[in-house]
């Protein structure tokens, strides 16, 4: 770190810095507080699909117990074909946005195989497009975790060591100043004294 300088510039470069500072410190604190909120619906939305996921499966198992039966061929019945991503920005974060979700569904004969198949089908397409949110969902979290920490380190940087070391400076360059001003005071009334003495001898 360079050597403060004890002078009206830098007292005046200080006071700057300080004022920079404190304008500067509410706007990334109010920052970080949004995306902390961000993550807290993040976080909301990844559990409500957890949820959802566990439901599906909750029905799957009490409304088509026949998925034991292995005699039929239910492989690659559905598959993920693409996601279509988006991207949104929260507070100079980018996010990933899930825009839609295509499914391919393999031809199945609806006489060769049994009619609750169908439903299969739909509930398989369903729990793709949950799993696909939830991968999602996880991003956007681990982002939004990333982001906080970033602004929390520079809210930090500010509260606990620009501002107070600026504060620091500006009271030691004060000091200086002052000290400095007395002594050039004292100096000039012992000057003012020798010379009145020296006048009268």
């Amino acid at each position: 770190m360079a050597r403060l300088s004890l002078s009206k510039s830098s007292l005046a470069r200080q006071s700057r810095q300080l004022q920079t500072y404190e304008r500067y410190l509410p706007s990334l604190d109010l920052k970080r507080k949004q995306l902390m909120a961000d993550r807290a619906r993040a976080r909301e939305a990844q559990a409500a699909t957890r949820a959802a996921i566990e439901a599906l499966r909750a029905e799957v198992r009490e409304d088509l117990p026949m998925l034991a039966n292995e005699e039929i061929a239910l492989d690659d019945l559905v598959r993920l074909r693409e996601l279509r991503l988006g991207e949104e920005n929260r507070m100079g974060t980018r996010l990933p946005v899930l825009l839609g979700v295509e499914l391919d569904i393999r031809d199945y004969g609806c006489l060769s195989h049994p009619h609750w198949v169908d439903r299969l089908v739909l509930q398989l397409g369903r729990m793709l497009e949950l799993q696909a949110e939830l991968a999602l969902q996880a991003r956007r979290t681990a982002l939004l975790d990333e982001a906080v920490r970033k602004v929390t380190q520079r809210v930090n940087l500010f509260e606990k060591v620009l501002i107070p070391r600026a504060r620091a400076n500006i009271k030691t360059i004060r000091i200086a100043l002052s000290d400095a001003e007395r002594a050039a005071v004292v100096r000039s009334k012992i000057a003012k004294g020798k010379r009145q003495r020296e006048g009268l001898a």
